[in-house]
């Protein structure tokens, strides 16, 4: 009988990137928002409970940065209190937990990239929020894994890809934020890393999927930097090389590119709700040194976004924050 696995935030960017790749490992009840809200703690117990999963995927999380400001109580539910019940209700089934978090949990103030063990400093809810769902998944004492990512962006869903195609095809001029610092990464690389690591662990024990105890947290974000600025750059060059009659970009871009020039500018010229971390650049060597997973650069996984087909049959949605975290 296959292992099963429950799926949380399966319509997010992450999570149906791993609802198309997770039945190699298993069988997977996979939900979404509608099925399963993560703001009522009592369909989250009832849904665990029912379905016994041998691991709960938690790819579900309140990721609206600015409008956290403004809902801390529901993004401190989804956040905080849902992680820390999913990671109950799986210790007592003898269950393990993976939940992803964000970079948001530092202040952004460092110069060199933020290692696992370095003190967190969140300057926003969202971090804060955050921080605490590790924690508290941490506090219960069950086998995880926390999965730090930064910069998401994917076909689908609002993120910043999204946001520059639709603007570029808009405005002859954007104005970019060029002083924050990043890893832009594809949602389907960070799905591709954890079956990567769930691979290796259940390699290690004879075929059993199962996660170490008591666990640990790892960074999983692409390799090298950028900044906003340069990641609008490489999406408009990009975009201006590819057939404008993929399904995902024309949706993005209505068909046509006409940005002729993206200035930078500065974060105090683009006032956010939402303070940034300055540098959101993530050290990714535990992961490598522990699993032997790393991520490819970011500039190859934009590049593959443009190329690859497969996912191309999403339906894009845009947001409207130029730096938003999702």
């Amino acid at each position: 009988m296959k292992p099963r696995i429950l799926l949380t935030g399966k319509s997010g960017q992450v999570g149906a990137e791993l609802a198309v790749m997770l039945p190699k490992l298993g069988e997977v009840v996979a939900l979404d928002r509608q099925q399963l809200d993560l703001s009522k703690p009592d369909d989250v117990r009832r849904t665990i409970r029912e379905i016994r999963p041998v691991i709960i995927v938690n790819a579900a999380a309140y990721t609206a940065v600015d409008q956290a400001e403004k809902e801390e109580i529901l993004a401190w539910a989804i956040n905080v209190e849902a992680p820390a019940l999913m990671a109950q209700e799986a210790k007592k089934i003898g269950a393990g937990l993976i939940h992803y978090s964000t970079d948001y949990v530092f202040d952004g103030s460092s110069h060199s990239p933020y290692l696992e063990d370095d003190h967190p400093n969140p300057i926003s809810v969202y971090g804060k929020t955050k921080l605490a769902g590790e924690r508290a998944i941490q506090d219960v004492g069950l086998p995880y894994l926390i999965f730090r990512t930064a910069w998401i962006y994917g076909t689908r869903g609002r993120n910043f890809l999204l946001t520059i195609l639709r603007l570029a095809s808009q405005r002859e001029d954007l104005r970019i934020v060029d002083d924050q610092i990043g890893a832009p990464t594809w949602c389907r690389e960070i799905a591709r890393g954890t079956i990567s690591v769930l691979g290796k662990l259940s390699a290690h024990r004879q075929g059993e999927l199962s996660l170490p105890k008591p666990g640990g947290i790892y960074h999983m974000t692409a390799a090298g930097v950028t900044s906003w600025h340069g990641f609008a750059e490489a999406i408009v060059e990009e975009a201006s090389h590819a057939p404008l009659n993929l399904p995902w970009l024309a949706a993005a871009t209505d068909g046509m590119l006409i940005a002729k020039r993206i200035s930078p500018i500065t974060t105090a010229q683009y006032p956010t709700p939402a303070r940034r971390p300055a540098y959101s650049v993530l050290s990714n060597s535990r992961l490598a040194q522990h699993f032997g997973v790393q991520l490819t650069e970011w500039r190859a996984q934009l590049h593959s976004v443009f190329t690859d087909c497969t996912g191309s049959n999403f339906t894009a949605s845009v947001g409207p924050s130029l730096n938003s975290n999702r």
